[in-house]
């Protein structure tokens, strides 16, 4: 008896015996499986090499336009926030110029020129200190002194200082200094006097620039009298005050700090250059305190930080002095290394005009990841077309007497153009009519799948063993709404791409819990959800798991909301609505696109019921036909007949209040 590998070597054998090695006018007639060998190694080769050619050189491109992108987007940012930092300067100093108060020299008003001053600085992050310079060479100035430290050791501040207010009162040929000194709440801690000094605000940059413009401007970066730190001054003209002017300080440092948190990468940094092409903010703390050493302590306070330490300074001042007006992303060299920068011009309200704010990373920072990636890839790519030319020869040997019979069924479906409806490729080769039988039920079964959402509604619909399209019937459910309060307003006070993390954090919260009570939630309906018990799975406990599940959420929610203020984030506070009733529940829709969803009036009885939470409110309402139901597990509290928008019969509702296990 021969052996198995006898059998198959003799079979091929007589495969061959019955393959013509020529035939008349075709030379090249050979056996199928050279043929299928030749084939099958040229298009490997043929295919792989130019694949991985373009996946190498594409990958690259992708790399650098996926970092420029980031680039431009960080760049729009930063100018965002660096407007920001100076935006509440200019909202304190436009607000300051039409308060009476400050109007008049001190001591007069004295108090009130406090409060308001306090309050600019406990509502700002940026503001170093705010002031007002009077004609006579009277001033009065608030500062923070916890958020820049040099006023501590200046000022010898006694503890529990916060806040610390300085006036000076001329009398005659004399200015005479004095400080008080706050507490976080504006509470006096202690006063003290200087004497005599000979500080004129009429003398400070500031002061000269607004009397000589008439209106708002900015000064700086220059050194301040007192603390000798780097600061940006805007100060405008009091509007019904001759020669009063007011001025607000932002510190450089609090740019930095920005910069820094927008690093694009790992060795990314960011920069600012003012009018002149000088470097005046640098992301890097340790390069920005020499910037700060250098400019802080130089009697003009224009001094040339050059910011050694970081080789990509005076490649990017070329770039900014050259002749093309850089702005976006552009490619540079430093030294031998390539690298990207994002270039934004600043201008805010006619400030700041000629400053530009420059992010910039080296191009490997994008390009090498991908390079490295991608170089393993090739690798792998090359062992594995090696792989299938040795797998395509063993395989073409394998084959080749069936291949005969499977050429006209090849052909058939590489002529084919749409799948859908077509009959299962039929083969005596019981391998491809079961992989064809395999394809046809997969392919259903996509296609069904398909019309349904969410993916867990399909599951569950998969589950129960019911039809799943074009089946709509009448049962008993118990539908759940929630509706957050108050979300426009939330929705105005947020970025866009803050209230989106804030719904995708609260919808997995409560997706979870639904799901644990047997629930499903039905539609996304905005910030709301419309979730349903009893189907597709029944549930014997349906009205039960939904009260336990609405009490679950209140709960889980107000955990969250609690973590949301400590964080002081905002709070989503939700309010529920519960009914249970019969309602149409299955498949709605058009044939090619469909919605497992539940209709009827339980279903509107359950959003009106959300809804009138407003009304009296509450946080869970339910129907009476939730409370006949389950008032021997649940608390309820009766609130009466209610009318419900758009329904001629008014509503018994109560409130769910919790559970008496």
């Amino acid at each position: 008896m021969a052996t198995n590998g006898e059998q198959g070597s003799e079979s091929a054998g007589a495969a061959d015996d019955r393959l013509p090695t020529k035939s008349p006018g075709s030379p090249w007639v050979r056996p199928l499986r050279l043929h299928l060998s030749v084939v099958i190694v040229t298009l490997l080769v043929c295919i792989s090499a130019p694949l991985m050619w373009l996946t190498y050189t594409k990958g690259r491109e992708a790399a650098v336009t996926a970092g420029e992108d980031l680039m431009r987007q960080l760049g729009l940012r930063a100018i965002d926030r660096y407007r920001n930092v100076f935006g509440d300067g200019y909202s304190a100093v436009a607000t300051a110029s039409v308060l009476a108060p400050l109007l008049t020299p001190p001591p007069a008003d004295l108090d009130a020129k406090q409060e308001y001053f306090i309050k600019v600085l406990q509502s700002s992050p940026y503001i170093d200190g705010i002031y007002v310079g009077y004609p006579d060479g009277a001033f009065v100035q608030a500062v923070n002194v916890e958020r820049n430290s040099r006023w501590h050791d200046v000022l010898r501040t006694p503890s529990g200082t916060i806040f610390a207010l300085r006036t000076i009162e001329k009398r005659g040929d004399e200015a005479l200094s004095s400080w008080r000194f706050l507490n976080r709440d504006g509470v006096l801690v202690a006063e003290r006097s200087d004497g005599k000094v000979a500080f004129d605000p009429r003398a400070r940059p500031w002061y000269s620039a607004a009397m000589t413009a008439g209106g708002q401007v900015s000064v700086g970066p220059y050194v301040s009298a007192t603390t000798r730190s780097l600061s940006l001054t805007l100060a405008m003209p009091m509007a019904r005050g001759n020669g009063v002017i007011v001025g607000a300080d932002v510190l450089l440092e609090a740019i930095s700090r920005l910069l820094n948190r927008e690093a694009i990468s790992q060795h990314g940094r960011g920069y600012v250059f003012d009018s002149d092409g000088q470097l005046i903010v640098h992301s890097d703390p340790e390069i920005m305190a020499e910037i700060l050493d250098t400019l802080s302590y130089n009697p003009t306070g224009r001094a040339q930080a050059t910011g050694m330490d970081d080789p990509a300074v005076e490649p990017i001042k070329a770039l900014l002095a050259g002749s093309g007006n850089h702005v976006g992303a552009v490619q540079f060299m430093v030294g031998a290394e390539p690298y990207l920068a994002q270039i934004s011009p600043v201008e805010f309200s006619g400030l700041l005009k000629g400053n530009v704010v420059v992010l910039a990373a080296p191009l490997d920072d994008f390009v090498g990841p991908s390079d490295r990636l991608l170089n393993k890839t090739l690798w792998i790519a090359g062992i594995l077309v090696l792989v299938g030319i040795a797998a395509a020869l063993v395989v073409a040997r394998l084959v080749s007497n069936a291949l005969f019979s499977l050429a006209n069924e090849a052909r058939q479906i590489g002529s084919l153009e749409e799948l859908d409806g077509n009959p299962a490729t039929h083969s005596w080769i019981a391998e491809i009519n079961v992989l064809a039988n395999a394809l046809a039920s997969a392919r259903d079964a996509i296609h069904n799948f398909a019309l349904y959402v969410p993916r867990e509604l399909v599951r569950r619909i998969v589950n129960s063993g019911k039809q799943a399209v074009g089946t709509a019937t009448r049962q008993n459910v118990t539908l759940l709404f929630t509706d957050i309060r108050d979300f426009t307003t939330i929705s105005e006070q947020h970025s866009p791409e803050d209230v989106v993390d804030m719904l995708s954090e609260y919808f997995q919260l409560m997706n979870e819990i639904v799901e644990r009570h047997n629930g499903v939630i039905i539609q996304y309906l905005g910030d709301s959800i419309f979730g349903m018990w009893n189907a597709p799975l029944a549930d014997p406990n349906h009205v039960e798991n939904g009260c336990r599940c609405a009490l679950a959420l209140k709960a889980a929610i107000d955990d969250w909301n609690a973590a949301n203020r400590a964080a002081g984030s905002a709070e989503l506070v939700t309010r529920f609505g519960l009914h249970t009733g019969v309602a149409v529940v299955g498949s709605v829709g058009a044939q090619s696109r469909r919605q497992y969803t539940a209709m009827g009036d339980t279903v509107n009885v359950a959003s009106r019921l959300e809804g009138m939470n407003k009304q009296f409110g509450t946080s869970i309402l339910a129907s009476r036909a939730v409370e006949d139901s389950v008032r021997e597990t649940f608390h309820f509290r009766a609130l009466g007949l209610a009318e419900a928008k758009g329904r001629l019969e008014q509503i018994e509702i109560f409130e769910l209040v919790g559970d008496k296990a």
